[in-house]
């Protein structure tokens, strides 16, 4: 399991799940919208909730700790068959969803940096798979979808879990085994992200690109 240094294993077992969990809503919840089938639900659920630690896992030359232990199946699982059943309930709780979300995406990126510099990949490289782990789900569920990944788009979601791993790498690589470092990444990345939703920020676009979409509305 990718425990940062100074933390219990039970407790980040515990936030991987529920992290694993919401990004599992995220996918069952864009699969629902689609109007896939059940299966089609459980499998982009599975696929936002696993495939970035799935990716890092097979980057880094180690088999994918995802298929080691069932309940991350199960609760991605658990997540298609809510969606499935109850997207009216979660469309009504869709901003608590995305602050769920958020927190996902900072535990994600931070734990997919520790397991990657635990396995000697530089620091750089540690970087993007800690963001990998965190967006890679999210980009495999739009491609499944014939659309644009989100992360490619305006949308601020890469450049917070960059942040959020920059930081934990930074820390590491410094020598530092304090577990309020790692506490500090997640929270960088979650407080970036909750930014741009509340505030709209987003990504500039090219400035011509720009004029287009002016002159279009």
């Amino acid at each position: 399991m990718d425990v940062p240094h100074g933390f219990n294993p039970t407790l980040i077992l515990v936030l991987n799940l529920a992290g694993t969990f919401v990004f599992g809503i995220s996918g069952g919840l864009a699969a629902v919208r689609a109007r896939l089938d059940l299966f089609g639900v459980m499998v982009l659920a599975a696929v936002v909730g696993l495939a970035g630690g799935i990716t890092r896992d097979l980057l880094i030359g180690t088999p994918p700790a995802t298929f080691r232990d069932w309940r991350y199946l199960a609760a991605a699982g658990a997540a298609g068959l809510i969606c499935f059943f109850a997207r009216p309930a979660l469309e009504r709780i869709q901003r608590s969803v995305l602050i769920f979300d958020a927190v996902g995406l900072g535990l994600f990126c931070v734990t997919g940096a520790t397991k990657a510099l635990d396995f000697g990949v530089g620091a750089v490289s540690a970087i993007l798979l800690g963001a990998i782990t965190g967006v890679g789900g999210g980009m495999l569920r739009d491609v499944l979808l014939r659309e644009v990944p989100t992360i490619l788009r305006h949308d601020l979601y890469a450049i917070p879990a960059l942040l959020g791993a920059g930081v934990l790498v930074a820390a590491q690589k410094s020598g530092s085994t304090s577990p309020v470092l790692p506490v500090l990444a997640a929270a960088v990345c979650v407080g970036v992200r909750l930014i741009g939703l509340k505030y709209g920020v987003e990504v500039p676009i090219a400035p011509s690109e720009r004029h287009e979409e002016r002159a279009r509305d």
